[in-house]
């Protein structure tokens, strides 16, 4: 299956009481992260946190249906096309390997 960019959303309530278990989710799911942000918003005691990731489909939906079953937490992704590799390191070495 192939791998997609996109980014999660990711808004915790109740930060003091839901953060570590969205941060140890996060950490066991962390190859699949390029990028995180995180902002904790005290004025409403929540936290907003979003996320950058290179992986399948299906690894996609696993993380945030983990994250989404947590209390208190709302979770939305979006992901690109569906479409091969067109640049960089990787696009440059499938086509060595291909003998272009």
């Amino acid at each position: 299956m192939n791998k997609r960019l996109g980014f999660i959303g990711i808004i915790i309530e109740e930060r003091t009481e839901h953060a570590a278990q969205v941060n140890n989710l996060l950490t066991r799911y962390g190859d699949l992260i390029i990028a995180r942000t995180g902002v904790p918003y005290s004025k409403r005691g929540c936290a907003v946190i979003t996320l950058v990731v290179d992986a399948t489909t299906d690894q996609i939906g696993e993380l945030t249906g983990k994250l989404g079953s947590i209390q208190d937490v709302s979770v939305k992704s979006m992901l690109s096309r569906e479409k091969p590799l067109t640049g960089g390191k990787d696009a440059a070495s499938e086509n060595k390997n291909r003998g272009s």
